[in-house]
């Protein structure tokens, strides 16, 4: 049976990643920060209380694995919401932490792995804030964009090994974690919330969110026989995002924002 990680696993985005590979018949192991969201994952899912940004942890859960088939790099916050003369040093360095730092550990121990069984997928979890700028977000809209280099990287480092990397990027997700994210943005552009969404959903051409179980899929297909020679890819899964308004804020969601996962 295959073995697929999925860091940020145990809600959100990660979550209906494991049902998803669970049900194409993965063996899903999940990491996450939040033990009580962990609790609360099917019994049959190897369940794991981690920080994903601390190496300690990281290192101390590949020692365990022996075999993965496929890696969701899915670990991320939202961080601040400010202009950036207001974004404070410690908060810049904590949404780059959990993002990208998160996504090159858990790569980095993933690596020996997949090269001694001469296979493998990874997929970053980026975002459209990746691809497009992102007012007021700038900690996020870096970290995201330093994902897409680093899975590029990855791509070519890792080919001739017969190891896939790609990235998906989630346009607005539909949720109780981009509610936070709108009303932040509500707050700080002095706008409601309601013509923060109506900006999120006119930037893309579908005038519309995402699901979670979108993204999903898209990862199974990512980590499949069927994606075999799909690498070093930047995949938006958003409905299409146009050309971001600058008062109204781009299409960009957020994946899997926990506090510290």
């Amino acid at each position: 049976m295959k073995r697929v990680l999925i860091t940020a696993g145990a809600s959100g985005i990660g979550r209906a990643m494991g049902h998803a590979f669970e049900a194409a018949g993965f063996e899903v192991w999940v990491a996450d920060l939040d033990a009580a969201a962990l609790g609360d994952c099917p019994d049959i899912w190897a369940k794991h209380q981690i920080d994903c940004a601390d190496e300690g942890d990281v290192k101390g859960l590949f020692d365990q694995m022996g075999q993965l088939d496929v890696l969701c790099a899915n670990a991320g916050i939202a961080g601040p919401t400010a202009l950036i003369e207001h974004v404070e040093l410690d908060a810049w360095r904590q949404c780059v932490s959990v993002n990208l730092e998160g996504a090159f550990l858990a790569a980095k121990y993933a690596s020996p792995l997949m090269k001694s069984a001469k296979k493998g997928a990874i997929t970053i979890t980026s975002s459209t804030a990746g691809i497009y700028g992102y007012p007021n977000r700038a900690p996020y809209a870096a970290a995201k964009w330093g994902m897409i280099g680093l899975m590029k990287t990855l791509a070519m480092e890792l080919g001739p090994f017969g190891i896939r990397c790609n990235a998906i990027c989630p346009g607005a997700v539909e949720g109780p974690r981009m509610e936070g994210v709108l009303n932040r943005e509500a707050a700080a552009k002095g706008m409601s919330r309601d013509e923060v969404y109506a900006g999120y959903a006119a930037g893309t051409s579908m005038r519309s969110f995402v699901e979670a179980q979108d993204i999903a899929d898209m990862a199974v297909f990512l980590g499949s026989d069927g994606a075999r020679r799909v690498s070093g890819q930047v995949i938006a899964v958003d409905g299409h995002t146009e050309n971001p308004d600058p008062k109204l804020g781009p299409s960009s969601g957020s994946e899997a924002e926990v506090p510290n996962d």
